[in-house]
């Protein structure tokens, strides 16, 4: 690509759906299972290749954001900071890391989306790879009509799109990670707030499809897309992790081990990071990684 594409993880709202839980302490700051909910969307965008980050919070929350993640030098990462004081829509995203983004493209993930499976970093590869217009995702569901809805033609461009359809043209929801040229935040500029009051995702990702330019990229039937908005999707957030940790001795979303198998840090900063928490499961998994590490290593965990 012409310019380093950089990401965003909106990680605002009040997260009332889980009060009492959330009432004190920011959504993307709960657990599922054994790490922060923040660790899974930074997870993608690391898998996607993208090192520079924008982390939007509330005003309240983002001192508790840095204490978590620094700099995010100890990944490999440069992560910044911004605020959206009120819920005015996720293509708001856009405007607030407008000068972040610097006239480049973007990925914005949403903070409490968890996605994991063999062929997701390929997924997200490609679609990092397109140079102009728009890439959305593509996940089969039993129940379209409760999502945002993406009918698309054999060579992958949208053909169209529907928020919550009564008949539904195809059984693919749009999850929440979207690719965007370096037109993103102009075309969020230009949008009318919707009639609750907010800049909606779907009309920018409309204003792409307008253009002919907005893409799907389909996720195969062995990636898990979980929400984790109330309190029984946690829950089952949390079950599906441990499960697969347990079978398989493998961590999901454990950012140090994606950077190391990225070569954005070295193997004594991995061992060091399992040091500082030694006495943990997740530090013991990082200090076996470091001691079976090679220059042929196993595959990337998500």
């Amino acid at each position: 690509m012409s310019k380093n594409r950089k990401g965003i993880v909106l990680a605002g709202g009040s997260g009332t759906r889980l009060y009492p839980l959330t009432i004190s302490v920011s959504k993307q700051l709960m657990p599922v299972y054994d790490k922060p909910m923040i660790y899974y969307p930074l997870s993608v965008l690391m898998l996607a290749g993208i090192r520079e980050i924008m982390i939007i919070t509330t005003p309240h929350d983002q001192a508790a954001f840095r204490a978590l993640l620094g700099d995010g030098s100890q990944y490999g990462l440069k992560l910044e900071y911004a605020i959206q004081d009120a819920p005015r829509g996720l293509a708001e995203a856009f405007i607030i890391a407008e000068d972040f983004l610097a006239g480049g493209p973007s990925a914005l993930i949403l903070g409490d989306n968890l996605f994991y499976g063999h062929s997701l970093p390929e997924n997200l590869r490609r679609a990092n790879a397109r140079e102009s217009g728009g890439t959305v995702f593509g996940y089969e569901v039993s129940n379209p009509s409760e999502y945002g809805v993406v009918e698309f033609d054999a060579e992958g461009n949208v053909v169209s799109i529907e928020e919550k359809p009564t008949e539904p043209k195809s059984n693919f929801a749009i999850p929440g990670i979207y690719f965007f040229d370096e037109r993103a935040s102009g075309f969020a500029r230009a949008q009318k707030p919707s009639k609750r009051g907010e800049l909606e995702i779907t009309d920018l990702i409309s204003r792409y499809q307008e253009e002919g330019e907005l893409k799907v990229e389909v996720m195969g039937r062995g990636v898990a897309w979980l929400d984790t908005g109330n309190p029984d999707a946690l829950l089952e957030a949390a079950q599906y992790v441990k499960v697969i940790q347990s079978r398989q001795g493998l961590q999901i979303s454990c950012l140090e081990e994606i950077a190391f198998r990225a070569g954005w840090i070295n193997r004594e900063q991995l061992n060091e990071a399992g040091e500082a928490l030694a006495k943990t499961p997740y530090g013991k998994y990082l200090l076996s990684v470091a001691k079976k590490a090679s220059l042929k290593g196993p595959a990337v965990s998500a």
